[in-house]
């Protein structure tokens, strides 16, 4: 009877066992499930591209890394989980500062280059059609006197006009009024009063009249060409372009053959850095320096603001004229502006404390325990300050040196 007792106990025990095996086996298939559920899989540089299972980002082709949610929360790019602690503080003892409600005002450094000026460059058009013949000048930036040869020209429409005129000397010399008029006729094609002379004298008409540069300055291409009045660095084949315009090319009346730039007359051409534009206005005075002697400066005036912004550098441009006839600067030469600002009131902070951490800037506020950082919105940077426009205020404590509560594990996710 006791063998039975024993057997029947055994039994009993043995289905125990069983049953905790069971519910213990079913509670780790469960916890495994919930974990696979809150296994993720994302893309690091396209955190939006969330999946459930392994595989590559749609966007740029990388393998996607698994990341592990709790509460099937994917991300969260609030502030407040930029901490790694729990209570989401960094406890310590640090320095700290305040922000300070005051007017300040620096002197901003511009970055500028010496370019033409288109007002005072000039147009050399064809007065009448024709041939160009022979050519004396052939290249972009090469330098022209007044009066220098640029081309000689076969036109039909002035061999005609050469004609009426000698038929004038010789027939109508009682007529002067006529030959005058003539005369006028062949200046306004182009002539010079010495052609004419010679013309007149000769008797012969000439088949090939020499056009001569009006001014000095530089050849700037023809109407063809791509032309700018701000210089770019140039390479030794720019600086030898060949002309569009050739010898044996066809000139319309009233096509512009070159453009010919004074070098009397000068642009400094100087970048503001986005956020500064509302510092500078014109008719500020601004010191002028160039890299060939920097302890000589110019005072100038400011004469114009851009108000396109230039989309390659993020900046604003603004004009200064100089006269260039005694200074002598080559263009394409970088100078340096210094402008004096005008004051400016606001709440301001020292760069030390505050962090970049790319899309955000933040600031570490002192609580009762600890530091926690805060986000904030910056304005204009003076000298060693930065102005707040939103985050904290005058009353606010924070750490004095934000790089030092800040270390490469403290960060879950900057973006």
């Amino acid at each position: 009877m006791n063998k039975y007792i024993k057997y029947g106990l055994a039994l009993i025990g043995i289905s125990i066992i069983g049953i905790a095996i069971y519910f213990f086996a079913k509670k780790s298939d469960n916890h495994s499930e919930m974990e696979h559920q809150n296994e993720v899989y994302t893309c690091s540089m396209h955190p939006e591209i969330i999946r459930d299972k392994p595989g590559n980002c749609p966007i740029c082709g990388m393998t996607l890394v698994k990341k592990i949610t709790e509460n099937n929360s994917v991300e969260d790019n609030s502030i407040d989980n930029l901490i790694k602690p729990t209570d989401n503080f960094i406890v310590g003892n640090y320095q700290t500062t305040t922000a300070i409600d005051t007017t300040l005002s620096s002197e901003i450094n511009l970055p500028g280059i010496v370019g033409y000026d288109p007002n005072s460059s000039e147009n050399i058009a064809a007065r009448m059609s024709g041939r160009i013949e022979r050519m004396y000048v052939n290249y972009k930036y090469q330098k022209v006197n007044k009066g220098q040869k640029l081309f000689d020209l076969y036109s039909p429409e002035l061999l005609t006009e050469q004609q009426n005129f000698i038929y004038m000397v010789i027939n109508d010399v009682e007529n002067p009024s006529i030959i005058d008029a003539s005369r006028q006729k062949l200046l306004l094609y182009g002539m010079t009063q010495n052609q004419i002379n010679a013309l007149s004298n000769s008797k012969k008409v000439n088949p090939l009249i020499t056009i001569y540069s009006p001014a000095s300055g530089i050849i700037d291409g023809t109407a063809t060409m791509d032309n700018t009045t701000i210089p770019v660095m140039q390479s030794a084949n720019n600086n030898t372009e060949v002309l569009n315009v050739k010898e044996g090319s066809y000139i319309k009346k009233g096509e512009v053959i070159f453009k010919l730039l004074n070098t009397d007359k000068v642009w400094g051409i100087f970048n503001v850095i986005q956020g500064y534009n509302s510092l500078i206005k014109a008719n500020q005075s601004i010191r002028i320096t160039s890299e060939l002697d920097k302890d000589e400066f110019m005072d100038a005036k400011i004469n114009f603001v851009e108000t396109q912004l230039n989309a390659a550098d993020k900046t604003n441009r603004i004009r200064v004229y100089l006269n260039n006839n005694k200074l002598k600067l080559p263009v394409g030469l970088r100078l340096q502006g210094a402008v004096k600002t005008n004051a400016v009131k606001g709440i301001w902070i020292q760069k030390q404390a505050m962090v970049s951490i790319g899309n955000k800037k933040i600031v570490f506020l002192k609580m009762e325990n600890g530091f926690k950082a805060s986000s904030i919105k910056t304005g204009i940077e003076i000298d060693d300050f930065i102005q707040i426009m939103e985050g904290i205020s005058v009353k606010d404590t924070i750490a004095k040196n934000a790089q030092y509560l800040i270390d490469s594990e403290s960060f879950i996710k900057t973006e």
